[in-house]
């Protein structure tokens, strides 16, 4: 079988860009030589990749199933070029992280400058997005590690503990609520709930806390942590949203909390990686370091006081 990199590059550029056209616009090439790519791979592989769907085209179930190897194959030629690189000291050592939107505004940039104050050869980046945007990073290799809340249960990732995130449901500060006894969720059943955009992993929690208490509330979209804090501040709505993000309004009170009695189940940060081929060194030295802070926090959390940075961590799926 005879699949290049031009066929998989041009496949996955029409899957990103849903059409020839705008696949032949990103990689600047013609629409003919995409076409021709597209043909030929679908040949090499026995069926066709996209039929057509109205006026334009889409995935079929093959097509579909194909998309990982091919993301794969082209992140693990990445990685490859920048492991010789490194090897043959012709690039600095670059690590890139992904994080969610929540976890970036939060404890991410600490984080990075305490691992750079170690490890002062490694060059680091960043990018930031919702969920969706930040696993969709990792398992296209555009990243070497993700941090983000709830794993997916996706057998390309590896999913390690990070942190604590306890979640909290915010509201106005003068808000009645944020006085006196917990409240349930069905209290809270008739007011506006503040969501994130789709594909946001703090729009998947309140969704899941919602559906899981048979509530259907008015909802009110808004694009970011900056602007689900300003209208609660406002007292447009309550919202469930990790503690980490809030930290600094709560205890200056720009915000209040509400105490619930059934609160959402409480998960940890997690540490994404790649599953599929091997880990360059300044991941897998990254990965040792948040490891050792993991069992350094919960154990001091516990009351313990002697900690061992070789204290392995269970991996969530």
């Amino acid at each position: 079988m005879a699949i290049t990199v031009t066929q998989l590059t041009a496949f996955l550029a029409v899957v990103r860009g849903g059409s020839v056209t705008a696949a032949a616009d990103e990689l600047i090439v013609t629409q003919p030589s995409v076409s021709s790519a597209i043909s030929s791979l679908s040949r090499e592989l026995g069926c066709e990749l996209f039929e057509r769907a109205g006026r334009g085209i889409a995935l079929t179930e093959a097509g579909t199933a194909f998309v990982p190897y091919a993301a794969d194959v082209l992140g693990l030629l990445d990685r490859g070029r920048r492991a010789v690189a490194e090897a043959a000291a012709v690039a600095s050592r670059r690590l890139r992280i992904a994080a969610v939107t929540t976890a970036a505004e939060s404890f991410v940039p600490q984080l990075m400058r305490d691992f750079a104050l170690a490890n002062p050869d490694v060059e680091l980046t960043l990018d930031v997005g919702n969920r969706a945007r930040v696993l969709d990073s990792v398992l296209r290799h555009v990243a070497d590690v993700a941090i983000s809340g709830r794993p997916p249960g996706d057998e390309r990732l590896v999913a390690e503990p990070l942190r604590a995130n306890p979640i909290v449901c915010i509201t106005a500060p003068d808000d009645p609520a944020v006085r006196g006894p917990a409240r349930s969720a069905a209290e809270l059943g008739e007011r506006a709930w503040l969501l994130r955009e789709p594909g946001s992993g703090t729009r998947a929690l309140n969704e899941q806390f919602l559906a899981q208490r048979g509530l259907s509330p008015r909802v009110l979209e808004l694009g970011s942590n900056g602007a689900i804090k300003q209208a609660a501040r406002a007292g447009l709505g309550v919202s469930l949203i990790s503690r980490a993000a809030v930290e600094a309004e709560l205890a200056s009170a720009l915000l209040g909390e509400i105490e619930l009695r059934d609160p959402p189940e409480t998960r940890p940060w997690y540490l994404l990686r790649s599953s599929v081929g091997p880990a360059r060194p300044a991941v897998c030295e990254l990965v040792e370091y948040l490891r050792a802070g993991f069992v350094t926090a919960e154990r001091e959390r516990q009351g313990v006081v002697a900690v061992s940075s070789t204290t392995p961590l269970s991996v969530g799926g």
